[in-house]
């Protein structure tokens, strides 16, 4: 089962469902705004613990799920930093290694605190996406742009690509298993012209389930708009306090921080 599968299912069920699409993106996105405004690692540490501990705690995700999800996005960013602490430019040196006659790895106080900050700014931002993710549904995200006044071309070409990519990864794993059950990747002679049949089947696939899309539609008598009937529960006056002070506590130390 993919990621996708468990994002969309864990989303649909979590305890935070029926709090406001509004007021969850306005702590999702208004905290990701903020990381990107400190100018330190604090406030972005600070952000990633209380998020992950609402998106834990309060929506009722589950712990390991969650870190194991989490894990993907830090790795790069892990990785992204210690290539920055390594290679960035500094004038306080902390540590030194020549593996070459030309090349040194040096780690000085500047590239340090430089890539502590990335590292920091990216585990904000993904707690903040990881709580709109987990809690927030892709259709009330759609339901949201409608009210927006977002073209309805877009709407519904974001609809149909969020169902069919899917579908189609589904398809070319199921492909792909069977190659292999068959000894279709044992050489690379073999791997070769097993990717091509998998993506010569994918397209083949994409290009008939958008032929029986196009069909179905007309059935229905498409207009050129997809019908789409979104109710949300009324903005809570708590829940929307308790995020607008978050966000206000965060701004104070933001300005403590750099003042």
């Amino acid at each position: 089962m993919f990621a996708h599968d468990f994002l969309e299912e864990a989303a649909q069920h979590n305890a935070l469902l029926q709090v406001h699409p509004y007021t969850k993106l306005l702590l999702g996105i208004g905290s990701i705004i903020l990381v990107l405004f400190t100018s330190n690692y604090i406030v972005p540490c600070y952000i990633a613990i209380t998020l992950s501990s609402v998106t834990i705690l309060l929506a009722k995700i589950n712990m390991r799920f969650y870190l194991k999800l989490l894990g993907i996005p830090l790795s790069f960013a892990f990785m992204s930093a210690l290539i920055i602490i390594f290679l960035s430019e500094g004038v306080t040196e902390i540590w030194s290694l020549q593996l070459f006659p030309r090349f040194t790895l040096t780690v000085t106080e500047e590239s340090l605190n430089h890539g502590l900050h990335i590292f920091a700014r990216v585990f904000g931002g993904m707690c903040a996406l990881f709580f709109i993710s987990l809690t927030t549904p892709m259709t009330d995200l759609f339901g949201i742009m409608k009210k927006l006044k977002v073209p309805d071309l877009f709407i519904d070409l974001s609809m149909i690509i969020y169902r069919y990519i899917f579908i189609f990864m589904d398809k070319a794993r199921q492909i792909y298993l069977a190659q292999q059950m068959r000894l279709g990747y044992t050489r690379p002679r073999e791997a070769l012209h097993s990717y091509s049949m998998l993506f010569g089947s994918i397209f083949i696939t994409s290009w008939d389930a958008g032929e029986d899309l196009i069909h179905a539609m007309d059935c229905r008598c498409y207009n050129g708009k997809y019908a789409k009937m979104i109710t949300y529960n009324p903005v809570e006056w708590r829940s929307l306090s308790a995020v607008s002070l978050y966000l206000f506590i965060i701004i104070g130390m933001i300005l403590w921080t750099s003042g």
